[in-house]
């Protein structure tokens, strides 16, 4: 076995349940927070997603500062903010506002895709100049705003001038793998829901890095669905959340997330079952010590430095447990490495 795991985080995607509302979302989340702190999570990373009625993340940087606020020292991020979505100024002001009010906690991930459906991004992009294609040269002005200020800039981020937020590069292709290379920044894979390039992105990452002031040597990330339980039985059944709303999402009728069911066999067909079976390859799914069999085996190909999990979960108090394994199972291993990995900078 051969892993190089140096820390565990969680992606909360503010799930709204069936029945409930997006205020009840925002305390639960609060409160995985909380306990996510306690059970030694890195960060808590929250990702933009728009007109997605199971998903209330929406206003991301607003959300991360209730987080932040809610808690003491667990990192708290973007998982990523979409950056065509908007201008990098009013992005470095926001996420320099966080750094100002929590020194030392506040990541900011990239990414380039619109985080829900085109006419939804339309919506959004009131600005017909701002497009993905800009992606590379947003991310280049955005990091210049939390630089120190050149003689006669005329533009300045006000926060955030000078704070150095963390930067990540977020993907689910190749893309965001060369540029987070090129730029020396870390990277975060999204194979929680799209797996399908995991192995060739982490790859051309790793080979084509190119070291820089913020990172000397690669740092990658790999993004995992956790759906844990007490009993390999119960954790697939936890599990059907996840897949009826991949399934709806499928249809193109996303909507809150549903209670579990005893059997997928009379909801999805079976293109649609290898459709999501795809998508949520890298769900891992069961007990304690099935879950450490498939972490270690997720962790063996990818040779990732962390794991970002995140659980969809309709049940709250299931939720929390599922985390609560999660961290306990990837503690024990980080401890079973055979070298102790020393503290690494933030």
């Amino acid at each position: 076995m051969s892993i190089r795991l140096k820390r565990y985080s969680i992606l909360d995607l503010a799930p709204v349940v069936a029945d409930s509302d997006c205020a009840t979302t925002f305390q639960r989340s609060v409160d995985l927070a909380q306990h996510a702190e306690r059970w030694g999570y890195h960060r808590y990373w929250l990702a933009e997603h728009h007109n997605m009625p199971g998903i209330a993340s929406s206003a991301t940087a607003v959300l991360i500062g209730h987080i932040a606020g809610s808690t003491q020292a667990i990192r708290v991020g973007a998982g990523g903010i979409m950056l065509p979505n908007h201008s990098p100024l009013v992005i470095a002001e926001q996420f320099g506002t966080l750094a100002a009010l929590y020194p030392g906690r506040i990541d900011l991930g990239l990414g380039r895709a619109p985080g829900s459906d085109m006419l939804t991004a339309r919506a959004l992009r009131r600005d017909s100049s701002s497009h993905p294609d800009r992606f590379p040269q947003d991310v280049l002005e955005l990091q210049a705003y939390f630089g120190a200020a050149e003689p006669g800039q005329a533009v300045r981020a006000v926060p955030g001038e000078g704070l150095k937020v963390p930067l990540w590069i977020l993907g689910s292709s190749l893309f965001g793998a060369q540029l987070a290379a090129v730029l020396g920044l870390p990277f975060a894979f999204a194979s929680h829901f799209a797996p399908d390039a995991l192995t060739d992105a982490l790859r051309i990452y790793r080979e084509r890095f190119e070291p820089s002031a913020t990172l000397k040597e690669p740092y990658a990330a790999v993004g995992a669905g956790l759906y844990a339980a007490d009993s390999d039985a119960e954790a697939r059944r936890l599990f059907t959340s996840m897949q009826v709303q991949f399934t709806n999402l499928f249809r193109g009728a996303p909507g809150k997330l549903q209670p579990p069911r005893d059997s997928m066999d009379d909801y999805w067909t079976p293109p649609e079952r290898a459709g999501v079976d795809r998508a949520l390859s890298c769900a891992m799914v069961g007990g304690p010590a099935s879950l450490r069999r498939q972490l270690e085996a997720f962790l063996d190909v990818t040779q990732a430095d962390e794991v970002i999990l995140g659980a969809q979960i309709y049940d709250h108090a299931a939720r929390l447990r599922s985390h609560e394994i999660g961290a306990s199972v990837c503690a024990d291993l980080m401890s079973a490495l055979e070298e102790p990995v020393a503290a690494l900078a933030s």
